[in-house]
């Protein structure tokens, strides 16, 4: 039996993990859950599956299921996470959404043997971090989202250097076949995709294919790729998530549902000869994929790959924070979805932030500070000249 421990158990991916552990009870067991605030859910996660170890975040949730469960370690506070299990995980799911999920990610990977990652912020701001954690307590790691599979799935025992070119895909998301100009791109507009079930904010990544760009910079830490080798292209389906051409002339293409169950199970049996339950190939969209070349006057931000230094600095951090406030405002409504571009490219490149493309990551307090710093400033350049 599986001992595992799932971060972020009642957001989108955690909920899919426990679907796949709930039809397979006999070999697993959950030893540990987190969640922010959703108690309700959590709650009824932890009588299921009798889970004796949970950290809930927000105070209030944690007051209520701290009554509520008497016998069940509960805590509030997520730094202490490798404090909550005493004997080694088989397998973890880290999903916390945003920066929140960065620290417990680095803490957990000591204590399992194989951790999987679904948590963007994370590996784009403290791959360093987290790479020198899984070397050294020698945790096998495993990408969740669908494009970062699909690559790993087929390049995890390759030598980089062999490798060619990999085209990871992207849907172009709602406003793609958009020809209206006077169709105004509200938030509801923005945020409903038409492919994936997702969340608000990643939704308005996939419009504005902010996204990909995380994608591909991910890809480029996980792999030891170099980032010339990337390539966005736009394959409104989602069928197909990446293409890997060899130097050897080979070309592999990795294509599944828009079901994130997919490569969930995959990380949970990890090669183990087990069966999901999925569509039959599509031979219809197998003859239309319809690859096109990203039209940059659309999706300008896709040219930020431009300026992503070579050397892992604190640039990424810089540019996850801008990106996640400047989201946040549009989604609140204080600026507009076209601001979003606009605003990001200026602030970047403001004579405040320069300084970071070429500062080094050390450690995770630099993270912490850096995204606080910028989220403010973000704010006060772009709502409060806007008041002016």
């Amino acid at each position: 039996m599986k001992k595992i421990a799932i971060l972020g158990s009642t957001g989108s991916i955690g909920k899919q993990t426990i679907d796949i552990v709930r039809k397979d009870k006999k070999n697993f067991k959950i030893l540990l859950l987190t969640a922010n605030k959703n108690y309700k859910l959590l709650s009824k996660q932890i009588k299921e599956f009798k889970v004796k170890n949970v950290i809930v975040t927000n105070k209030k949730s944690y007051q209520i299921l701290k009554k509520k469960f008497k016998k069940v370690n509960i805590i509030n506070d997520l730094s202490k996470i490798d404090k909550m299990i005493n004997s080694k995980l088989d397998y973890t799911m880290s999903s916390i959404s945003g920066f929140d999920g960065l620290k417990p990610t680095i803490k957990i990977i000591k204590k399992t043997k194989i951790i999987a990652i679904a948590n963007k912020e994370s590996i784009i701001c403290g791959w360093s971090l987290i790479k020198k954690e899984i070397d050294r307590h020698k945790t096998i790691f495993i990408p969740v989202d669908s494009e970062h599979f699909s690559i790993w799935s087929e390049i995890k025992n390759v030598n980089p250097e062999i490798i060619d070119q990999v085209i990871i895909t992207a849907s172009g998301g709602p406003f793609l076949n958009l020809k209206n100009k006077k169709i105004k791109k509200t938030p509801k507009l923005a945020t409903n995709h038409p492919n994936w079930k997702m969340g608000k904010k990643i939704s308005t990544d996939s419009a504005t294919l902010m996204n990909k760009v995380f994608e591909v910079i991910e890809a480029k830490k996980i792999f030891s790729i170099d980032l010339s080798k990337f390539k966005i292209l736009i394959h409104p389906k989602s069928y197909v998530h990446a293409i890997i051409k060899f130097n050897n002339g080979l070309i592999k293409l990795v294509a599944h549902d828009t079901d994130m169950k997919i490569p969930i199970f995959n990380t949970l049996y990890n090669n183990k000869n087990y069966k999901i339950k999925s569509k039959k190939i599509n031979f219809k969209l197998l003859n239309d994929l319809n690859l096109n070349v990203v039209n940059l006057k659309k999706y300008p931000l896709v040219k930020i790959l431009n300026f992503v230094p070579k050397n892992d600095t604190l640039f990424e951090t810089l540019l996850v924070s801008v990106n996640d406030e400047l989201v946040d405002l549009f989604l609140k409504n204080k600026i507009s979805f076209d601001e979003i571009s606009t605003k990001l490219k200026q602030i970047i490149s403001h004579k405040d932030f320069l300084k970071y493309r070429q500062k080094k990551l050390n450690n995770l307090t630099q993270i912490e500070k850096l995204n606080e710093f910028v989220r403010l400033k973000t704010k006060s350049l772009s709502v409060i000249s806007q008041q002016r």
